[in-house]
């Protein structure tokens, strides 16, 4: 399982684990699952995707290490 960590200037949008995360990279998007390699990242205009919920966001960064998943982003309205 992961630690998922996601927060806006507003507030935290969600805390809690997850089988997995869907984010959108610069590059694309890309699937964040347990043990995955430590990462910063910075995300564009998307959708992040964890356990069955989605999230419009309009940029944001992520921060992978040790089965620990933070997010910080800018909400879409």
């Amino acid at each position: 399982m992961l630690k998922l960590k996601i927060v806006s200037p507003e507030k935290i949008e969600f805390t809690g684990e997850v089988e997995r995360v869907v984010v959108p990279g610069l590059q694309g998007q890309f699937e964040i699952l347990n043990n995955h390699a430590p990462i910063i990242s910075i995300l564009q205009k998307g959708v992040v995707e964890y356990d069955n919920e989605k999230l419009d966001i309009l940029g944001g960064f992520v921060e992978v290490q040790k089965n620990e998943v933070s997010i910080c982003i800018e909400k879409s309205e």
